[in-house]
C-alpha cells in the first residue's frame, strides 16, 4: 500500500512541476488560447497511449510503475479543470469560436495524440522486429 502512495505522489509531483514550467514558458506566447495548457493535454494524450501499450506488454513490470507513470504522472500533467475554466472564461468573454476551436484542440488533439502513441509502440515494435 506505502509503495502505492509513493509512487502516485512521486509521478503527480513530476507531472504537476512539468504542467507548471509549460504554462510558464508557452502560455504568454498566445494568450487567447494558453498554450501551456494545451501542449500539456496534447503530451500527456501522446505519452498515455504510449504507456498504455507498453504496460500491455512489460507484464513483469511491478504495478506501482503504472501507478506511477498514468495515475500519478499522467494525471497531474493533463487537467481537465483548467482546460475548463479557461474555455469558460473564452466564452464569457464573447469568444465563441475560439472557445470552440480550443475544445476542438483538447479534446479531437487528445485522442489523436492517443492513437499516435499508441502507433509509435506499434510502428517501433514493427522496425526492431524485423
Amino acid at each position: 500500500m506505502w509503495m502505492s502512495v509513493i509512487a502516485i505522489s512521486a509521478g503527480a509531483a513530476c507531472g504537476a512541476l512539468l504542467r507548471w514550467f509549460l504554462g510558464l514558458q508557452l502560455n504568454a506566447l498566445f494568450p487567447t488560447v494558453p498554450l501551456g495548457t494545451l501542449v500539456a493535454n496534447l503530451l500527456g494524450g501522446y505519452l498515455i497511449g504510449l504507456s498504455i501499450m507498453i504496460f500491455s506488454q512489460a507484464v513483469t513490470l511491478s504495478p506501482e510503475w503504472r501507478l506511477f507513470v498514468i495515475t500519478g504522472f499522467m494525471g497531474a500533467l493533463t487537467t481537465f479543470s483548467t482546460f475548463s475554466a479557461e474555455m469558460v472564461t473564452l466564452l464569457q468573454g464573447g469568444r465563441f469560436m475560439w472557445a470552440l476551436g480550443g475544445i476542438a484542440m483538447h479534446v479531437g488533439g487528445s485522442l489523436l495524440m492517443t492513437l499516435a502513441g499508441m502507433g509509435t509502440f506499434l510502428f517501433i515494435r514493427w522496425i526492431t522486429a524485423g
